[in-house]
């Protein structure tokens, strides 16, 4: 019985035993092989130490590849407190170096901290200042890589780049609505150290950055760069309170170029007001358009078929009555007897009265709205305004006079450009927009791109046929004649518009602009510019903006590789005009012969004998009354 019991607790205990054996075994299993990545991930936290390697930031690029933001590579100082050994001697050398309070620099090195930043006094440090802190070799004390956003073209186009923070961090602009694609993932030098903090002679691992996704805007950089130059032009010859300009493609939507006055540095974004860094005028300013909203009160008397050009007639007398308003002609004592053609060519305020009383209130505001007014373009920009409209019940008599000719509205330049596209470009409107694409950053592959849009169909083709045929005319024959360009067909429309403080227009301070398109007969770009109180000079659309317009125009041709269409309007000149004379052939003619044939040009000679060998410019060249042809002369 003794011997009995005995036997059944050695088998109890040898249970247990292999139970607990079993157990250690099924605990040893999970952590080696279950539990194993999770917890050699806790171990490595423990004894391993990472230093952040920053991405660079995404690439911005023209429609052609040409940066138009990129990436410095800088150094940045951190500390590893527990391997500075001399605390003291370390914050002082430190900011020695860096020009910065010791007590400072110490709170640093003495932070209970596995890694310390100094921030923000040692971030994005020069070559020079992170050599010196090299040369020091100081233990505990590390230069990481950085990268400082960089724009090589400054001020150009800043207000649609915007710019980033100290720590990379997109905070106006492209820069901030595409701040998730453009920024990239951090890397780290991983090195091992003991429970003192100290580093083991052990091999370091490096995790490589994740560079942030490329973005491809629609800009031109030739034309963004003639734009910009003009504007700066603008500035120094006027001295406005603003200027802006956009350059745009009729066809597509897509914003060729974009800049306005005052702009500013991205790359020095503090030393500007916030109204400075956030007001970017092409997409956000409001104001009344003036005439070149006439082109809005054209297009929809055509498409109703409401005037016939060429054949209706209009008497200007130098103003019209409506009610108990007497709007004025610009001209004193008016235009006289004109085809509703003239009108537009002239600009005439009281004819396009007319127009919009034939229109009347309903239609003409259905169309307003139709051409995208009142409403945000849906541009891919932060911070457009959608601009004011009377409501309709609002309108009368003198409210629909005044919104014919482009007064009592207040729109933004994009609507505008964008609603005179839809009337030249076929009658589609489109949603304008600057970002192309998105690439990746290693093999530039397309990861998203941007393709035009049209909202809807707002006149007919054979109605924007008229509306192009009409403002080619204006530029040949009317208002616009300074923005006429040899050999090509030009279409433009001049604005000189009133504007409003405390309720009331002031006197003398208008925003005079103009919208200029060309080939006229089948437009790839249109250009908007508006100077805002031009001091100096008559305060017309014509005198200011359009010779304006007129260069961005010549150097688009340049840009565009723009063809002559041929069949263009011969311009109809007045005594004001600089004239194109076409340039005789004289070769082979004696000096007598080819001074009398050339006397609408200077002629200037070189070589010896009395016969002409050479001329330049060649023979059927256009070129103005009075410049020079040269000769070469031989026996």
């Amino acid at each position: 019985m003794f011997f009995k019991r005995v036997h059944i607790r050695i088998k109890i205990i040898f249970f247990i035993i292999t139970i607990l054996f079993l157990l250690i075994i099924g605990k040893v299993f999970f952590i080696q092989v279950i539990d194993y990545e999770k917890l050699n991930k806790y171990a490595s936290n423990l004894w391993g130490r990472n230093l952040p390697v920053e991405a660079n930031r995404g690439l911005i690029t023209d429609r052609n590849g040409v940066v138009l933001a990129n990436n410095l590579t800088t150094s940045s100082l951190i500390f590893i407190p527990n391997q500075i050994k001399e605390k003291k001697k370390t914050a002082k050398l430190i900011a020695e170096i860096l020009n910065v309070d010791e007590d400072e620099i110490y709170k640093h090195v003495t932070k209970k901290a596995s890694i310390e930043r100094v921030h923000p006094e040692g971030r994005r440090l020069s070559y020079e200042v992170a050599d010196k802190i090299n040369d020091l070799k100081l233990p505990g004390v590390y230069l990481i890589k950085e990268s400082k956003r960089n724009y090589p073209f400054d001020t150009y186009l800043s207000h649609t780049l915007g710019f980033v923070g100290i720590d990379n961090q997109g905070l106006s602009g492209l820069e901030l609505m595409y701040d998730k694609y453009l920024t990239g993932s951090y890397g780290a030098i991983k090195y091992f150290s003991d429970a003192k903090g100290n580093k083991l002679k052990l091999n370091e691992v490096y995790e490589k950055p994740q560079d942030g996704i490329n973005m491809t805007l629609t800009i031109n950089m030739d034309i963004q760069k003639s734009l910009e130059r003009e504007l700066d032009n603008a500035v120094l010859k006027y001295n406005p309170d603003q200027a802006l300009g956009i350059a745009m493609d009729p066809n597509t939507g897509e914003i060729l170029a974009m800049s306005a006055r005052p702009n500013f540095s991205p790359s020095n974004y503090q030393k500007y007001t916030k109204e400075e860094l956030n007001r970017n005028l092409p997409i956000w300013s409001t104001y009344e358009p003036g005439s070149t909203f006439k082109i809005i009160t054209l297009a929809t008397a055509l498409e109703e078929h409401l005037i016939d050009l060429n054949k209706d007639k209009f008497h200007d007398g130098g103003s019209i009555q409506v009610e108990n308003a007497r709007i004025k002609c610009w001209k004193h004592g008016g235009h006289g007897e004109q085809t509703f053609l003239q009108v537009v060519e002239n600009s005439c305020n009281p004819g396009f009265v007319v127009m919009g009383q034939k229109i009347g209130k309903e239609k003409l505001f259905q169309y307003i709205r139709k051409f995208g007014f009142g409403e945000k373009t849906g541009i891919d920009l932060n911070g457009e305004a959608s601009g004011i409209l009377f409501s309709l019940d609002q309108v009368g008599p003198v409210e629909l006079a005044t919104t014919s000719f482009g007064q009592g509205v207040s729109v933004t330049p994009i609507q505008q450009i964008t609603a005179v596209s839809a009337a030249i470009n076929g009658g589609k409107l489109l949603t304008p927009y600057i970002v192309k694409s998105l690439n990746e950053p290693e093999t530039n592959t397309t990861i998203k791109e941007t393709k035009p849009k049209i909202k809807r169909k707002v006149i007919s083709e054979e109605t924007s046929k008229k509306v192009r045929s009409t403002l080619e005319s204006v530029v040949t024959n009317g208002t616009g004649r300074p923005a006429y360009i040899e050999g090509y067909r030009v279409g433009g429309k001049t604005g000189t518009a009133q504007k409003v403080k405390d309720g009331h227009y002031m006197v003398g301070n208008y925003i005079t602009s103009f919208m200029g398109f060309l080939p006229a007969n089948d437009p790839e770009i249109v250009v908007y510019v508006a100077i805002d109180n031009a001091k100096g000079v008559t305060q017309y659309g014509g005198t200011v903006a359009a010779p304006i317009v007129k260069t961005i125009l010549e150097d688009a041709i340049v840009a565009l590789d723009i063809k002559k269409p041929g069949g263009d309007t011969e311009k109809k000149y007045n005594y004001l005009d600089k004239k194109y004379k076409t340039v005789p052939n004289v070769v082979n003619m004696s000096v007598k012969e080819a001074t009398e044939k050339l006397k609408d040009f200077k002629v200037e000679y070189s070589g010896n004998g009395d016969k002409v060998t050479y001329q330049s410019p060649k023979a059927k060249s256009r070129i103005y009354e009075g410049e020079t042809v040269r000769l070469m002369l031989s026996n």
